[in-house]
């Protein structure tokens, strides 16, 4: 940022952006430049006076400089209120979907996903746990660039481990072990958070939505399992476990993912892991094979800006498309067992497989064919 005036009217307050606990955040402009910023004015206590949480956002943003994580510009005592100075960014990743009728393209989740894991990586690398990672703290600005925000939660740890509070992330995005009561945690609840994000991306919708910290619980184990002693060795010592938990089998995430592929859904399924300390680091994430056509997919998105909508058209058309020829396949042929008890299942399981294979199919081909094209174009 050039010019960084430290003076109360350097920057011209515009409007609104949000409210939190401690602090209300308006969008800006820096007088002197004209340069749009974020400004996050925290209200201060007199008896009290700044609150922690505030403390451990300026201590830890002053330290973490990456291209993924959100810029901290300057810091303004005025009277009773400290203005912390960033970087503007457009939305969070929440509005970002909603904006696009919460279905985001193949290509768009992959950048995205790796973005966010090198803003963790990084985080970890510098013994930084973020703690509170959903898509409302995910920014995004016009050139598609998304980072890390709101380290309110934040805290840095060391060896030993320290034992630190279980009330940290929204419910939705919480580990299971911290879930179960564990002050003894690492990296391990980013990359829970980063999983359930993933897979919200290619949902448009939370994959655990619990309403209390019990019911995520068995959101979780509907869908990844109920562990139990042999599984995870030790859980019965959580304060929060319960001994008469619900017994799930574990379902294929493919079912509940269908337009992601399968070397998507081994990523996640290396992040979603209920055991902490089974959870693939967001290092060793990065270098996943799910990543190997990034570079290729970025290019695309570059050098034409058409491709999305071509993309959004042919999804759109071969989603419906391949629905109804599958649902009258898959309805004829299971019409024929109506006298077998497992009718129901043996048609939703055909269905789920024959539209499966036909969307990566179609995937594929209109991926090659749009790429082909543009190539050529430049």
């Amino acid at each position: 940022m050039n010019g960084r005036p430290t003076q109360r009217n350097a920057f011209q307050r515009l409007e609104k952006l949000g409210e939190g606990t401690y602090a209300t955040v308006f969008k800006g402009r820096n007088r002197q430049t004209g340069e749009l910023v974020a400004l996050k004015e925290i209200h201060l206590d007199s008896e009290e006076g700044t609150p922690s949480t505030a403390i451990r956002e300026i201590s830890l943003m002053k330290e973490l400089k990456h291209e993924n994580i959100l810029s901290l510009y300057d810091i303004i005592h005025i009277e009773n209120k400290l203005m912390l100075v960033f970087e503007f960014m457009d939305r969070d990743l929440k509005k970002y979907m909603e904006m696009r009728g919460n279905h985001l393209d193949y290509a768009t989740i992959k950048d995205f996903m790796h973005q966010l894991l090198r803003g963790v990586a990084f985080c970890h690398h510098n013994s930084v746990l973020h703690r509170d990672l959903k898509p409302q703290n995910l920014l995004i600005n016009v050139g598609g660039q998304l980072k890390l925000a709101d380290f309110g939660l934040a805290r840095a740890f060391g060896i030993p481990v320290n034992a630190f509070s279980h009330e940290v992330v929204t419910l939705w995005y919480r580990a299971p072990d911290v879930l179960l009561g564990s002050h003894m945690y690492n990296t391990s609840i980013d990359i829970w958070s980063a999983g359930c994000i993933m897979a919200e991306m290619y949902m448009g919708r939370p994959l655990f939505a619990g309403s209390t910290n019990e019911d995520q619980l068995q959101k979780i184990f509907r869908i990844m399992g109920t562990p139990s002693e042999r599984s995870w060795p030790g859980i019965s010592q959580f304060p929060e476990y319960k001994p008469n938990f619900p017994v799930y089998a574990t379902q294929e995430l493919s079912l509940i993912l269908p337009l992601a592929d399968h070397v998507g859904l081994d990523l996640l399924n290396r992040m979603l892991q209920l055991r902490p300390e089974m959870r693939i680091s967001a290092a060793d994430a990065l270098r996943h094979p799910w990543f190997n056509d990034l570079p290729q997919l970025r290019y695309q998105m570059q050098c034409q800006p058409h491709y999305q909508q071509n993309y959004q058209q042919n999804y759109q058309q071969n989603y419906q498309q391949n629905y109804q020829q599958n649902y009258q396949q898959n309805y004829q042929q299971n019409h024929q067992q109506n006298h077998q008890p497992n009718h129901q299942q043996n048609h939703q399981q055909n269905h789920q497989q024959n539209y499966q294979q036909n969307y990566q199919q179609n995937h594929q081909q209109n991926y090659q064919q749009n790429y082909q094209q543009h190539y050529q174009q430049h």
